[in-house]
């Protein structure tokens, strides 16, 4: 049975709405932070705290693969 547009979607973002202490397992372990907002508060301080830049730089994430959000995620967050 193909899969429904909210189905795609769910599975497309998961990685996004993960906590990041789920995701990584170098994250902290008690950050609940999802994914997605550990990425727009590093484009935030990385843009002088630009909305309209931040939104523009976080709109790919929403194409991308789960695997291309983890690695993109990994290398710009992991310390």
């Amino acid at each position: 049975m193909a899969e429904t547009a909210e189905e795609k979607v769910e599975e497309r973002e998961r990685v996004l709405d993960t906590p990041m202490d789920k995701e990584f397992d170098w994250a902290k372990k008690d950050d609940t932070t999802p994914v997605r907002d550990a990425l727009w508060d590093y484009y935030m301080e990385a843009d002088g705290r630009d909305t309209m830049k931040t939104e523009a730089k976080m709109h790919p994430y929403l194409d991308m693969s789960n695997d291309e959000v983890a690695a993109n995620a990994e290398k710009l967050l992991k310390n």
